[in-house]
C-alpha cells in the first residue's frame, strides 16, 4: 500500500483511495490553522505536495474504474470513487490492484480435479459440475459390467 504515492500512473484499491483523503484532510487542516497564525504565502507552499498526493491518488482509483483521471474534475466524483468496486482483472491502466482476475481463468483449478479426463473407468470425475464419465461399454452393451458376467446381478 502506498507505493509511489506521488504517481499518476496504475491503480489503487478503496482503502488506499480512502486513507488518502483522510490523510488530506488532516494535514489540509493543520496548514490552514498554521498559515491563518502564520500568513497566507505558507499555506499555498505547503499545501502543495498535499493537494499533489490527493490528485495522484485520485486518478489512481480513477483508473481502478476503467475511466481515465480527469473523471476526477466531475462534482462529488471522488465520494463515488470510495464505494465503487473496480474493475475484475487487468484493464488498460493495469493490473487488478487486489490481484484478483489478472490471470486466464484456465489457471483456476480446484485442487486434486484435473482439467481433463485421465483414463476410461466409470465415474472419472471430469468437471466441477459433479457429471460423471459413463463408461463406454456401458452404452454399447448396457447388460455388460467390467468384471461381471451375465447373471452375476441377478444373484
Amino acid at each position: 500500500m502506498f507505493k509511489n504515492p506521488f504517481s499518476f500512473e496504475g491503480r489503487i484499491r478503496r482503502t488506499e483511495y480512502g486513507l488518502s483523503v483522510i490523510i488530506y484532510a488532516v494535514f489540509e487542516t493543520i496548514i490552514s490553522r498554521l498559515g491563518s497564525e502564520t500568513g497566507g504565502g505558507i499555506i499555498l507552499i505547503l499545501l502543495i505536495p498535499v493537494i499533489w498526493l490527493l490528485l495522484a491518488q485520485a486518478t489512481k482509483r480513477c483508473h481502478d474504474v476503467g475511466n481515465s483521471g480527469w473523471w476526477q474534475l466531475i462534482p462529488l466524483y471522488g465520494l463515488w470513487l470510495v464505494f465503487q468496486d473496480g474493475d475484475h482483472g487487468p484493464n488498460q491502466y493495469g493490473e487488478n490492484p487486489k490481484g484478483i482476475g489478472n490471470q486466464d481463468q484456465e489457471d483456476f483449478t480446484q485442487p486434486n480435479q484435473p482439467n481433463e479426463p485421465q483414463g476410461g473407468s466409470q465415474g472419472d470425475y471430469t468437471d466441477g459440475q459433479d457429471s460423471l464419465k459413463i463408461n463406454d461399454s456401458l452404452i454399447e452393451n448396457p447388460t455388460k459390467i467390467d468384471g461381471l458376467k451375465d447373471g452375476d446381478l441377478d444373484k
